[in-house]
């Protein structure tokens, strides 16, 4: 009978342990214990699992359950699992260099329970090779096990869209493998049971690894693309969006707009194919290029913001901004290497007092992660400029004009108000 573990209940790890549990026996194992208090009582603060599905799996144990998900950060209650879902975030650090810290020690922790013919899979992004040249020694090295021998290991790139209710977990095809063809099958099967669009057996670990981050390095260089031609445009005093809704009409033209890249994935994954190249002596130009696009598109629409106050007479130094939205996307709570604060700290620096009001996101979170102060409750007062930054579905039902002061100049980034705006990207 298959248990499964499955190590780090975020964004990425609870969908996929609320998914296994509607078949079989799982215990969600995190290390932050006030998460796991919150699951317990039924509740996922990142919004990924509703309240009424979630309390539908959870168990308190598994004497009376074939199957159910039972949330914990005792490592004694994964010591009797067989399968190991590793699922914690494959960060950057201040340098853009791969942070696989979360990685380390995820595996220490599975190398403490690890028996005979167990079976540790990773879902973390990372750079081809990783799996096997990092977390394998980790995991032979803590349990005095040999790989391939002893216990085998699999790879299944996640595939989660924070706050996509559409393509959730069991919707988007999944790909797979496995430490030996036997053990890809193996893998595959699991997935199989639980994915209803389907797997792909990739023939290796590094295949699969490399699928994974090519996927979000093609919409790096894609969205970084748009962005140059936005900047373009911008220069030409030409509308970036119809350009690219005339360019749509023909069958073969990507729609990407050009945005704000953020977010753990497609800010982040290109910089582990770019360190794995570079090692190998090979230096990534069009990758890098792309990111260097991206990562320069905060402070180019704050210089933007401040070209359009100046035009309109609006003092600049000590004027008062609303920034609607610091959440990495729309209609989610998901603050993770969001953009935004960017652009917010480049407007400080023109001497902006912003203030930042956002519905979904935590004000404590952002506060302990960037230090800086959030409202979820709308400003009561009137600002000089209004930049709206994340495409929340609810910020299309503010009064915008009860929150500009006189000759007050509105920024729309994302291009999704009908009013007239000063300014878009």
């Amino acid at each position: 009978m298959n248990k499964i573990a499955i190590i780090g209940l975020g964004y990425v790890g609870l969908p996929l342990a609320r998914l296994f549990a509607t078949k079989y026996q799982v215990v969600g194992f995190d290390i932050n214990q006030k998460r796991i208090k919150e699951l317990c009582s039924g509740t996922d603060s990142t919004l990924e699992v509703s309240d009424e599905v979630l309390q539908k799996v959870l168990v308190n144990d598994f004497k009376n359950n074939e199957n159910g998900l039972l949330c914990s950060s005792t490592l004694e209650d994964i010591s009797d699992c067989n399968y190991y879902i590793v699922t914690v975030p494959t960060p950057v650090d201040k340098n853009n260099r791969p942070d696989l810290t979360p990685l380390y020690k995820a595996s220490e922790t599975v190398g403490k329970v690890l028996k005979k013919g167990d079976i540790v899979i990773y879902e973390s992004t990372v750079y081809p090779g990783a799996t096997e040249e990092e977390c394998i020694p980790v995991l032979e090295k803590v349990s005095g096990l040999k790989f391939n021998d002893d216990f085998f290991a699999g790879y299944s790139p996640e595939r989660i869209n924070p706050g996509d209710k559409e393509h959730t977990v069991e919707k988007i095809l999944k790909v797979t493998a496995g430490s030996t063809p036997e053990i890809g099958l193996k893998v595959n099967e699991l997935y199989k049971s639980v994915i209803i669009a389907g797997t792909h057996l990739a023939p290796t670990i590094k295949v699969a690894e490399a699928a994974k981050v090519i996927e979000n390095s093609q919409r790096d260089i894609n969205i970084a693309f748009v962005n140059e031609l936005a900047k373009i445009f911008n220069l030409m005093q030409i509308d970036t969006q119809a350009v690219l809704e005339a360019a749509g009409t023909k069958w073969n033209f990507l729609p990407f707009k050009p945005g704000l890249v953020g977010g753990h994935c497609i800010g982040v994954d290109p910089y582990y194919l770019a360190q794995k190249a570079q090692e190998l002596g090979y230096h990534p130009e069009i990758i890098l290029a792309g990111r260097r696009m991206n990562d320069s598109m905060g402070e180019y629409v704050a210089s933007q913001v401040v070209k359009l106050m100046i035009k309109k007479g609006i003092s600049v130094s000590g004027a008062s901004l609303l920034m609607l939205g610091i959440t990495f996307k729309e209609n989610c709570p998901d603050v993770r290497n969001t953009k935004i604060v960017g652009v917010v700290a480049a407007l400080a620096d023109y001497g902006i007092t912003v203030s930042i009001y956002d519905p979904w996101a935590n004000p404590l979170e952002v506060l302990h992660e960037y230090g800086l102060e959030t409202t979820t409750d709308l400003p009561n007062q009137k600002f000089e400029a209004v930049v709206l930054a994340v495409a929340h579905e609810s910020f299309l039902d503010l009064d915008l004009p009860s929150l500009q002061s006189n000759n007050s100049l509105l920024y729309d980034v994302k291009g999704i108000l009908d009013i007239v705006v000063d300014g878009k990207l």
